[in-house]
């Protein structure tokens, strides 16, 4: 049996608490940890050169930086996707690689009908409206020069049919929505599913759920948009790149679409000049990918990474996602 893992790395634990979270389960897996919440890639080599076990969330750790720590023997992620680690490296050099999954379920789902909701409802621009003292002004009870429109009743289409994807079709259903789930697209539909096409022309509310693959970068283009509905709402909190930011800024401007909900960006933290952070663009809210941030998702986040290092220490890896 190889000698037990005793040092650990958490390379950018600010990503993930703020100080409000319970690190105990945690800090108990491991003999020795060093926290860092952040780090520059520079500093990262150093960090990792003896360590049996390196946790992070979005640093990037390549064939060098492995290569380099010599004791190293575990990867853990705080996140489901893994394209910042060099698998093929690990694999190589006998280090698993392992991610946390179904974390953060209700905690994005509940985010992605918050944004279908504030877009129906207006919610956003009727409170600037209040700060602004319009209703104070207004000649009548109330404001409603801005459209609201109710869930129940619409069509809402899901892009991307996972543990995500699935959570919000069941809560946008308790809507009162109809729900329909995108094929692949280019793909012959499978049995409960609808084409790609149909479901991009047909649905009042798009949601995205897929992950960002060759196949998915750049999905939601100008011919995408331009064949949804006029009165169409699009929301994404899946990643940033799925949808052509260029692209969605226009149809915004020309009326392709009735609006839009954004989590994540192609780029992130986002330069000051995005394109969908410009002044002017109609209709669209922009979160700042904390979609998944809840307390309780953060803090099954680290509990979910305690797990992977017992489960490691103890021989019966969980949630390996390379070749070892």
């Amino acid at each position: 049996m190889s000698a037990p893992l005793t040092h650990g790395v958490f390379l950018d634990i600010d990503t993930v608490e703020s100080g409000d979270l319970d690190r105990s389960r945690l800090q108990a897996s491991l003999a020795h940890w060093d926290w860092y919440g952040h780090s520059e890639p520079g500093e990262i080599a150093e960090r990792i050169s003896d360590a049996h076990a390196v946790l992070a969330n979005k640093c990037r750790l390549d064939r060098t930086l492995i290569e380099g720590a010599a004791n190293l023997r575990l990867i853990a992620l705080s996140a489901t996707g893994t394209d910042n680690v060099d698998l093929q490296a690990a694999s190589e050099h006998g280090v698993a690689v392992c991610n946390i999954r179904d974390y953060c379920t209700e905690s994005v789902a509940q985010h992605a009908i918050t944004l279908v909701l504030n877009l129906l409802t207006g919610l956003p621009w009727y409170f600037q409206d209040v700060r602004a003292g319009k209703w104070s002004e207004a000649s009548q009870f109330c404001l409603k020069d801005r459209q609201i429109r109710e869930a129940r009743g619409l069509t809402l289409g899901i892009i991307g049919y996972g543990t995500l994807g699935r959570r919000t079709a069941e809560l946008g259903a308790a809507l009162g929505m109809r729900v329909q789930v995108a094929e692949r697209k280019g793909t012959q539909p499978r049995e409960g599913r609808v084409a790609f096409e149909e479901v991009i022309a047909t649905s009042d509310v798009i949601s995205v759920h897929c992950p960002l693959t060759d196949e998915t970068r750049g999905l939601i283009d100008e011919q995408v948009l331009a064949a949804m509905k006029k009165d169409a709402l699009l929301v994404n909190t899946a990643r940033g790149a799925v949808i052509n930011a260029n692209h969605l800024v226009a149809a915004l401007k020309d009326g392709e679409i009735a609006g839009a909900g954004i989590d994540t960006l192609d780029s992130e933290p986002p330069p000051p000049d995005h394109p969908l952070l410009a002044s002017g663009i109609p209709n669209l809210i922009v979160t700042p990918h904390n979609a998944w941030a809840s307390r309780t998702a953060r803090q099954a986040a680290l509990d979910h990474l305690a797990r992977i290092v017992k489960a490691f220490q103890a021989g019966s890896p969980i949630n390996v996602v390379n070749n070892i």
